[in-house]
């Protein structure tokens, strides 16, 4: 083992290297000692361990490919072609072309973010959102941080911290990633009085459960989730109506952020922003990159006296959102305010997408396959969160795998990943499923691109 040991080259002999000297010219003397002290170090406990140590051509490759990893962004564009509109994994909302120019001004120097032009001194970053966001809601006043869970901590930290907030038992829940309703409650400070059934609440529950310690009513949209068969829910109308008489606001988280109406395109009801605030709700929260369809953002609008509460407080400042993100929802949010949504808006334009025309673009992405896939039936899911439950329908490219051999499903469903852009697909019975719903038309050519060169692969695979 010393012998293996004494084998290993020193810092010195690595960075002597010719082709970690070339390195050198594009990276900090710093940065090539510490990467091969680290891999070194790597090298010691495998020899430790009783194995052989690598080679030094080995060890000079390993620290190459760890720079080249660093030296590159990891984020890459890919085509989203599961059917799932709003995929959490790859992203949630594609932005429209105006947002995403908005952004790149805004990033591309300096901007009156905080900066009153008229006055010539300084001004406050929430003039930029808050008169889009009452003209679309109805709402005498709205910020914006950073996620709609900030959101939901910043309101119940503000208005409840050593109170009590009620909750329908049943909206107790878990939004993604182990993130739940009851845990962002102890964080906030605020203790949770869950009331009713899972299944079914009553406004009587709300009543009898008010205690001189309430500080709110809450109530949680099930926005990945339903609950069906035997159930009652109280309407928000009960609850604000319940909270005038009470004199204790009502916080509305909607999650979805949802400024049309989403039964106009087939889907189940969707909770509407605007209408919450026409029932009279203290504040609601929502996300800016699910329906809505722009940047991540959590966005609260409501009654002044209350953002104002929210707006003076120390999580606001620390949550808040940066002058790009800040750029790009100003652009979506007048998408709605002209109109537009459904024309400019991508998560919309998927959305309304006429079923007539996926069917000629999935046709035109199978003809790149021949006989080897064929367009069916299937259906879009929203996603994000977002509509459980509601599908669209679409029409799919089929393309089946391999019972044995190397062209299966999976190994088909990888051979897109690999593509430049990936292209990511799905897989269902043994069949590769990609839909045209999620994907921007224009994308189609490189898609098509893509399973002409698939098409390829099979046929070298089947004439070996």
């Amino acid at each position: 083992m010393t012998t293996e040991f004494r084998r290993l080259p020193s810092v010195d002999r690595l960075l002597a290297d010719g082709r970690l000297k070339a390195l050198a010219q594009e990276y900090p003397h710093e940065v090539l000692v510490e990467l091969a002290r680290k891999r070194l170090e790597r090298e010691r406990g495998v020899v430790a361990s009783g194995k052989t140590a690598a080679s030094l051509d080995k060890i000079v490759e390993y620290i190459q490919t760890e720079l080249s990893h660093l030296g590159q962004i990891s984020l890459r564009p890919v085509i989203n072609a599961t059917g799932v509109i709003l995929h959490t994994n790859l992203g949630r909302a594609p932005m429209s072309r105006e947002t995403i120019a908005a952004m790149e001004i805004a990033a591309s120097g300096y901007c009156n973010l905080e900066f009153d032009l008229e006055r010539g001194d300084r001004g406050s970053r929430d003039v930029h959102l808050d008169p889009i966001l009452c003209q679309l809601t109805g709402a005498e006043a709205g910020i914006v941080v950073n996620s709609n869970a900030s959101a939901m901590l910043l309101a119940l930290t503000t208005l409840a911290r050593r109170k009590e907030v009620i909750v329908s038992r049943g909206e107790a829940v878990e939004i993604g990633g182990s993130f739940r309703i009851p845990d962002v409650m102890r964080q906030s400070g605020a203790k949770l009085i869950d009331v009713g059934a899972t299944n079914c609440t009553y406004i009587t529950d709300y009543e009898q459960a008010i205690t001189p310690r309430t500080a709110a009513m809450l109530r949680v949209h099930s926005s990945n989730f339903q609950v069906v068969g035997f159930t009652h829910a109280v309407t928000i109308g009960e609850m604000t109506a319940l909270g005038k008489r009470t004199g204790l606001p009502v916080i509305d988280d909607q999650g979805s952020g949802c400024f049309l109406d989403s039964t106009a395109f087939g889907l189940g009801a969707e909770p509407m922003v605007q209408q919450s605030v026409a029932a009279g709700v203290g504040l609601v929260c929502f996300s800016g990159d699910k329906l809505m369809g722009g940047p991540q953002a959590g966005i609260i609008v409501g009654k002044k006296e209350l953002v104002d509460r929210l707006r003076k407080h120390p999580l606001y400042r620390a949550s808040r959102i940066d002058k790009v993100r800040l750029a790009g929802l100003a652009a979506t949010l007048i998408h709605y305010l002209k109109g537009e949504a459904t024309r400019k808006i991508p998560v919309w334009m998927m959305i309304s997408a006429p079923l007539a025309e996926l069917e000629k673009r999935a046709a035109k992405w199978a003809e790149a396959l021949g006989d080897l896939a064929r367009v069916v039936d299937g259906e879009s899911m929203i996603g994000g969160g977002s509509l459980p439950g509601s599908a669209l329908p679409t029409k799919l490219v089929a393309i089946p795998g391999k019972k044995q051999g190397r062209n299966t499903s999976q190994a088909l469903a990888q051979r897109l990943r690999a593509d430049i852009p990936p292209i990511i697909g799905r897989v269902s019975e043994d069949a590769l499923l990609l839909d045209p719903r999620s994907v921007p038309p224009e994308e189609d050519e490189l898609v098509i691109k893509a399973l002409l060169e698939l098409r390829g692969l099979f046929e070298l695979t089947d004439s070996k």
